[in-house]
C-alpha cells in the first residue's frame, strides 16, 4: 500500500508520514453507489480519497437528499473530521459517486498528527476551508440559482471531479442529487441537448461544451 499512497499523495505528505499512513491506515475499495458513509453512523475514522469521486448527501427529516459537495482525490470529510473530534454520529452520507478508494485513518491518530506533522495540520485546515466555501457555494446555488443553472453547474462539477466529459448517470440519479423530479431533469437536459452543451445517451451524457 505504501507505494500506492506515494503515487498518489506524495504532493500532499512526506514519505515518514506517508509510511505511517500505510501502516495504521485500512484501505477500502467501493464501487458506485455504495455507501461509505450513512448518517448515524459512529465514525472512528477519518476518510481519505485515494482515487475515485465521493459524493456528501445531507437528508432531510422526510428522507430527501441534498447533495452538499464532492470529494475527490487527495481530499477528505470536514464533517468526518469534526465528527471523530467530538466522538458523535455522522449527519451526512457519503456515496462513491464512481469506483474509488478510501483510506481510513484512526481519529486517534489524526488528532496525534495534528500536534506533530506540520503537512497533516495544514491538510486538516486546508480541508476546513475548502469544504466550508464548498458548504456556501451550495447554500448560494440553493437561495440565488434556477434550477436550470442548478443543473448546469452540476454537470461542470461531476466533469471536472471525474476527470472526463462522458458522465454515467441516470436522470433519477441527477434529481436525486438536485432534490426535484426526474421529468424536471428530463426536460432540462433536453434543452441543453437542443443548444448543443451536450448529448444524451441511455444512462450516459456527453458534454459537449461547459
Amino acid at each position: 500500500m505504501k507505494n500506492i499512497l506515494q503515487q498518489k499523495l506524495a504532493y500532499l505528505f512526506p514519505t515518514a508520514l506517508l509510511q505511517e499512513l500505510s501502516e495504521v491506515g485500512k484501505l477500502a475499495h467501493y464501487t458506485k453507489n455504495d455507501i461509505i458513509m450513512d448518517v448515524n453512523q459512529e465514525l472512528h475514522s477519518v476518510p481519505l480519497v485515494i482515487s475515485g469521486s465521493v459524493k456528501v448527501l445531507r437528508e432531510d427529516i422526510n428522507g430527501n437528499e441534498l447533495l452538499l459537495y464532492f470529494l475527490e482525490e487527495g481530499d477528505t470529510c470536514a464533517m468526518s473530521l469534526t465528527c471523530c473530534l467530538k466522538h458523535s454520529k455522522s449527519k451526512i452520507r457519503a456515496i462513491a459517486d464512481i469506483d474509488s478508494e478510501i483510506l481510513f485513518i484512526p481519529a486517534e491518530k489524526m488528532n496525534e498528527w495534528f500536534e506533530t506533522e506540520p503537512s497533516w495540520r495544514n491538510f486538516i485546515l486546508e480541508s476546513y476551508q475548502i469544504r466550508f466555501n464548498e458548504m456556501l457555494e451550495t447554500i448560494d446555488t440553493l437561495a440565488f440559482l434556477k434550477m436550470d443553472e442548478r443543473l448546469h453547474k452540476y454537470i461542470i462539477d461531476k466533469i471536472k471531479v471525474q476527470g472526463h466529459t462522458l458522465l454515467h448517470i441516470t436522470h433519477q440519479e441527477i434529481a436525486e442529487d438536485l432534490n426535484t423530479s426526474r421529468v424536471v431533469v428530463s426536460r432540462l437536459l433536453k434543452q441543453l441537448e437542443n443548444q448543443n452543451l451536450i448529448k444524451l445517451f441511455r444512462n450516459k451524457i456527453e458534454v459537449l461544451k461547459f
